[in-house]
């Protein structure tokens, strides 16, 4: 159909220009789920010398088999002092540092001691139970790349090669604008005629998920001024991103285009051809992007989930920006698609080795019960064919 712009062509637009937030340096333990703005290289050794990897003996292999006196202890953080002397062995344990003149450890169930003295049955090869010098990382050498997401694991090894600080990008700033004379806040009590909001909480929950800061903007009532003021508080604020709910319809109460024309700017795109979601819409305000999403909750989470999750994860500095997309079976038969592409939403589950979607019913865009059981949705393209029940699709779980 003229006029509504396909999903990906919108999602182009979304994304065209978007770069990597600037850099800033965040304490190791507050950089959890931020993406590295540089490589980052060691700062020490590890291990910074040849360590014990378990409790034992350190002996010369060329001195055994034999019985050996103990000639110290060494124990991680407290070395022996000076080197081994010939014909003698010393008592380690694990993450000790190898006594000068050692060169394997004999495990202590390898061995029969009685009081100072031991016996050693075998010889060692060189070099058993030794972690090697620099055998994790060296000093100097990059281990993280640029790009990097930082997680758990990541994040032990930035602090072992001793960061303090890491260099990451900037977290985008959201602001989360409800726009509607029908709503309330959670815990008002509505009036005729009105509902309570939700968009906008669940709006600033992907925000956070998706490793950005959200402020909520509250509610604005169907008029230009509240909500052309709004706005400009947001770019004000210097917000990277300003998500509005409701307000981008064809009603003479959807204020969004009159808005974005009072600021001097054009919809990069108005009205997509996708479902549920059509009435989104973009613009970019002198730096700042506006998302226009439409009020139904389940197209406002629709739309957040392919576009404006997309965008935040750009802007943060991520690679995998886009939905994953897997395969699956359907559950039951579907119809022949129009012109526009489908996200039903769909319950999962495993049978005979194969993940089948179903989708639920009633597809109603309002319906957020629905929303909130669903597991994954399932994307039908423009024009798809009909399908039964067992033939393959794509679906994009739903996080749990």
């Amino acid at each position: 159909m003229a006029g509504l712009t396909p999903v990906a062509d919108a999602l182009a637009r979304v994304l065209e220009g978007a770069v990597p937030l600037p850099e800033e340096w965040v304490p190791i333990g507050s950089a959890d789920g931020r993406i590295l703005s540089r490589a980052l290289a060691s700062r020490r050794t590890q291990p910074p010398s040849d360590m014990s990897s378990m409790d034992g003996y350190a002996v010369r292999a060329a001195d055994l088999p034999a019985t050996l006196p103990v000639a110290g202890e060494a124990a991680a953080g407290r070395s022996f002092a000076g080197s081994m002397p010939g014909g003698t062995t010393i008592r380690i344990f694990t993450g000790a540092e190898i006594p000068d003149g050692a060169d394997a450890v004999v495990i202590q169930e390898d061995v029969s001691r009685s009081g100072d003295m031991v016996t050693f049955r075998d010889r060692p090869a060189s070099g058993q139970f030794i972690r090697r010098k620099g055998l994790d990382f060296a000093e100097g050498a990059p281990a993280l790349a640029a790009g990097t997401r930082i997680e758990p694991r990541s994040l032990a090894l930035a602090a072992a090669m001793n960061h303090a600080t890491v260099p990451v990008h900037r977290r985008p700033r959201v602001a989360i604008l409800s726009t509607g004379d029908e709503l309330v806040e959670p815990g008002a009590e509505p009036g005729p005629g009105q509902i309570v909001s939700s968009n906008a909480l669940a709006l600033a929950a992907i925000v956070r998920r998706e490793g950005g800061d959200a402020t909520l903007l509250g509610i604005v009532p169907d008029r230009l001024d509240a909500t052309l003021a709004a706005v400009r508080h947001a770019r004000a604020e210097r917000h990277d991103i300003l998500v509005t709910s409701g307000g981008a319809s064809v009603g003479e109460h959807d204020l969004m285009r009159q808005v974005i024309a009072e600021e001097g700017a054009e919809p990069s795109f108005w009205k997509i051809a996708m479902r549920p979601g059509k009435p989104l819409m973009m613009a970019n305000l002198s730096g700042m992007r506006l998302l226009g999403l439409p009020g139904n909750p389940v197209a406002s989470f629709v739309c957040a989930t392919l576009f404006l999750s997309p965008l935040m994860r750009r802007l943060a500095g991520r690679t995998d920006i886009l939905p994953l997309e897997e395969g699956a079976v359907l559950g039951v038969a579907l119809g022949a698609n129009d012109h526009r592409q489908d996200y039903l939403r769909a319950s999962l589950i495993e049978s005979n080795g194969k993940l089948v979607a179903t989708p639920f019913p009633i597809q109603d865009s309002s319906m957020i019960r629905v929303l909130a059981e669903a597991e994954a949705l399932i994307v039908r393209a423009p024009h798809a064919s009909a399908a039964q029940a067992g033939e393959p699709c794509r679906i994009i779980r739903l996080a749990r």
